[in-house]
């Protein structure tokens, strides 16, 4: 198995500085209702470089990554891959619509209070 504690190079944290900078709307709203330990206090960071990948949204804490996606993520290999390989890492991946989380923002927030809420 690849090792996880692999250096982050300078140039994948350049890349998801960049992406801080560049949000789609989805992305945007939902870290407007994530930041500051909005969502029952669980710390949230936002386009984080985990091995070779830039995840959306992660609560180390909980082991959780949010991804936010558009339609160019419907069934994609490289996805399943991606996820795969985080998984390994030790990380749940959950992932919501961009339609879901524009409009039905609080939904969205209640999925993802119980998969961060112990079971």
């Amino acid at each position: 198995m690849e090792s996880h504690h692999r250096p982050i190079s300078r140039t994948k944290l350049r890349n998801a500085k960049a992406m801080r900078h560049l949000p789609t709307d989805a992305e945007k709203k939902l870290w407007r209702l994530l930041r500051s330990r909005q969502l029952d206090a669980f710390k949230f960071r936002r386009q984080v470089p985990i091995g070779s990948y830039i995840v959306d949204f992660v609560c180390h804490e909980k082991r959780v990554v949010v991804e936010v996606d558009g339609g160019q993520h419907a069934e994609n290999p490289t996805d399943a891959e991606r996820d795969r390989w985080l998984q390994t890492a030790g990380y749940r991946v959950i992932r919501y619509w961009n339609n879901d989380v524009l409009k039905n923002p609080n939904g969205v927030l209640e999925s993802l209070l119980q998969e961060l809420l112990p079971k």
